[in-house]
């Protein structure tokens, strides 16, 4: 039976199965980044494969700007009906440290449904670069302090927060040069313009094994299948160095548990399919799922993490 604390919301579940009672309308997962993204990829799936289910249509909708600033703040001020639902990456959280008047908080204005799936990074560099290994890396940084230069699609991105982890946890530091999205920054490595960078490992990979790249570091906590001769940055000597990308979904704060737990159900079954696995691992990911409790857990000890990051660096955002 559920809760009476969610009968004004939940009265037409109550009044008929779940399976047919909710949703009676369409359902829109709000994506807030660009179509081809990690979480439009993960939207893109999820939706075609809940509408049968739902017996409704779910749209995906792409929200970009802010660097997923103005999506969430759409989603996190919504209606609580469970129409409403966001797929987004752990962006999500390094945005509260790097924008100071941030209008929604990442951990308490969203309800957490579901991991979706697991990214990883690699730390690549341009084959003139002298360093073949994380520690001829640090020695090479600690010789020329800010003379070794990296890229990032842009200032508090993933790929330049997982650089300015590795430049804390090793005492080194290096020339950030940010740009305006992925496809330049690899450009300019590949050319040699910059020396370093983290990138996912579907992107890195093919221009490791063609030789225009060479691999580093994985930054995931396990050597990466397509990458098994990688070493992980813990066993190249920093411990905790962690900087894998997770992927979620959420509701706006105050859906109603009946509809999240329905939502973690349909969306763990979805992505325990083996088309999931194929899909996803084609684009670097790895479909997961998790209670919501597990995800706010996440959600919490992340945002936590990189606002130590975030501040320690003096990282501001653009």
């Amino acid at each position: 039976m559920y809760r009476r604390s969610f009968l004004p919301l939940v009265a037409g579940v109550m009044a008929a199965p779940a399976a047919f009672a909710w949703p009676d309308q369409p359902v829109r997962i709000v994506v807030p980044f660009t179509p081809g993204t990690g979480p439009d990829i993960v939207a893109r799936f999820v939706a075609e494969k809940l509408s049968p289910r739902f017996g409704q249509p779910v749209v995906v909708d792409n929200v970009p700007g802010a660097s997923g600033n103005i999506g969430s703040q759409q989603v996190a001020r919504a209606k609580p009906d469970g129409l409403t639902l966001m797929s987004s990456v752990n962006t999500l959280v390094m945005n509260a440290s790097l924008f100071k008047n941030l209008p929604y908080d990442p951990v308490t204005d969203f309800a957490p449904i579901s991991l979706t799936a697991w990214g990883s990074l690699v730390l690549v560099a341009n084959p003139a670069q002298a360093a073949n290994t994380l520690a001829e890396l640090v020695t090479a940084a600690k010789a020329n302090p800010r003379k070794l230069t990296y890229g990032s699609p842009g200032v508090g991105t993933p790929h330049h927060l997982s650089m300015a982890l590795v430049e804390q946890a090793s005492g080194i530091e290096l020339l950030h040069v940010p740009y305006k999205g992925t496809a330049g920054a690899v450009q300019d490595l590949l050319g040699g313009q910059i020396g370093y960078m983290f990138l996912p490992v579907h992107v890195s990979a093919q221009y490791i094994r063609g030789g225009k790249l060479k691999a580093i570091a994985a930054g995931s906590p396990r050597r990466q299948p397509q990458l098994p001769d990688v070493p992980t940055l813990i066993e190249a000597g920093l411990v905790g160095a962690d900087v894998d990308m997770w992927y979620g979904l959420f509701a706006p704060k105050a859906t109603p548990t009946p509809l999240v737990e329905r939502l973690n159900r349909e969306v763990s079954d979805i992505l325990g399919s083996a088309d999931a696995r194929t899909i996803f691992e084609a684009q670097g990911m790895v479909p997961t799922t998790s209670t919501p409790d597990a995800l706010e857990t996440i959600v919490a000890r992340d945002r936590k993490r990189w606002a130590e990051i975030v501040a320690s660096r003096g990282i501001v955002a653009e």
